[in-house]
């Protein structure tokens, strides 16, 4: 075997070797499976292709494993999946490929393993390794793949124009493995995808989508929004953000370009967590300051209620580009709206109504939010940026002390709608609105304690006030 495996892996590349060999079909290891063996990077996906109905081979191979796995079918496709010991198995005939301008669905028609290796999107991705008995384990190279990965280059096995344009969706992979991988794009290539970049119009909003939250989901994601950027494909799916690039000048005061500064933003917070929705937060944390920049004669550039403009924007963005309209989009419009908010408490003689409020309005997120807060802090000045940091812990310090005092993190007020209309014979309306905000604040602010019998005191004296009209 030319490429390093596991005991596992060896024991189930034998099994579809057998199988194969009994069916008479020549069979292959390709594409992710191989590459990332090379790269000694983990891998639970096996890439097929066999030279007749893969289908059929996966049937055949799923019966030689004790349990038998569940056969996944996929007709349309031509594609069979089965799992096994956590790894997913991919099978399919070898095929040849052709185009049509407008769409990227190709026509498919049967091919051989050359047919295949030549339809793959990258050369690093077009190494196989052979399962028939004649060479079991020879590594089939014929686009210098194995170059390509000791040299970190992506680059297509046919002419770039070529594979971009029968499918645009192979430029933001090229960019999505140049960031997880740490790999650079050849230059012919790059300049394909900047050249081809309108093509991606063609694809749906959803299959680019899973692209940018794998980028996202990098190591240091600011290397594929830089790539996104410089080739032309951010300006086409995702506009908002690349309306952050550029400073500004006016009479020598200037703003720091809030683009880079995001991508900054994105990659600190990358340090501390996987979460992609938190990391969506710090791709959106800004997204409200181009349309609120003002230049003030006497102070320079503000981007007053950024906040809160970025929040709105937030739904609409999810909605643009088919992200989720649920729990998820809420958390990242809550962060938007709240990542000014810690800052404001890192300054002197902060009451601790102030306190209160925070832990209120971000309940379980509060933590998410603090961790946000930090990776915005990006000055060069590395003196400036420790003593932002040891603000902020003390900022956390003050929130734990406070909320042990008064736990008003996922926290409801003590009186409910419920008990206000019971207790003033009322239907659901605005006085009841009235008397219930009016107590959650009296708490918040510090007027009363936070228990049953003061809020209980306090809905008496403002119900006199609301109900006497």
């Amino acid at each position: 075997m030319d490429i390093p495996c596991s005991p596992k892996e060896l024991f189930i590349l034998k099994k579809i070797a057998n199988a194969a060999a009994e069916m008479g079909l020549p069979c292959y290891a390709i594409g992710g499976f191989v590459r990332d063996k090379l790269l000694d990077r983990p891998t639970k996906d096996i890439d097929i292709v066999c030279v007749g109905n893969g289908i059929a081979l996966a049937e055949k191979v799923a019966q030689s494993f004790i349990p038998v796995p569940q056969v996944n079918v996929f007709k349309n496709f031509g594609t069979a999946q089965l799992k096994t010991d956590d790894v997913e198995i991919e099978f399919v005939g070898a095929r040849k490929e052709s185009y049509s301008t407008y769409s990227r669905k190709p026509a498919v028609s049967a091919g051989n393993i050359k047919d295949d290796q030549d339809r793959r999107d990258f050369t690093i991705n077009a190494l196989a390794i052979s399962l028939n008995q004649t060479d079991y384990g020879k590594l089939i190279n014929p686009f210098s793949g194995l170059q390509h990965l000791e040299e970190k280059i992506i680059i297509t096995p046919l002419a770039p124009d070529k594979t971009f344009s029968d499918d645009p969706l192979r430029m933001m992979r090229a960019i999505r493995f140049a960031a997880q991988l740490h790999f650079t794009i050849a230059s012919e290539t790059f300049a394909s995808i900047t050249k081809n970049a309108e093509r991606i119009k063609i694809i749906s909003k959803e299959r680019i989508a899973d692209e940018l939250n794998k980028i996202l989901l990098c190591n240091k994601p600011s290397i594929g929004f830089d790539l996104l950027y410089k080739s032309g494909l951010l300006q086409i799916i995702f506009p908002q953000m690349v309306a952050l690039a550029g400073a500004e000048y006016i009479d020598g005061k200037g703003h720091k370009d809030n683009f880079y500064h995001t991508l900054q933003v994105v990659d600190n917070i990358s340090e501390h967590t996987n979460d992609l929705w938190l990391r969506w937060a710090a791709v959106l944390h800004d997204i409200g300051k181009p349309p609120t920049k003002r230049f003030e004669e006497g102070h320079g550039w503000t981007f007053h209620g950024h906040e809160v403009i970025g929040g709105r924007m937030v739904p609409k963005i999810f909605a643009q580009l088919k992200l989720p309209q649920n729990e998820k989009m809420q958390f990242v419009k809550k962060l938007v709206e709240l990542h000014l908010r810690p800052i404001s408490l890192t300054k002197d003689n902060i009451t601790d109504s102030a306190i209160r409020r925070l832990l209120f309005d971000a309940g379980e997120d509060f933590d998410a939010l603090m961790t946000l807060c930090k990776a915005d802090i990006t000055s060069k000045n590395k003196q400036k940026v420790k003593r932002f940091i040891e603000n902020f812990e003390l900022v956390q310090q003050r929130c734990a002390q406070v909320e042990a005092k008064d736990h008003i993190r996922n926290w409801q007020p003590p009186v409910s709608g419920e008990i206000i209309m019971q207790t003033f014979n009322l239907s659901p309306s605005r006085e009841v609105g009235i008397i219930k905000d009016a107590i959650r604040n009296a708490i918040l602010d510090g007027v009363i304690p936070n228990d049953f019998d003061a809020a209980i005191t306090f809905m008496h004296e403002k119900a006199k006030e609301v109900l006497k009209s």
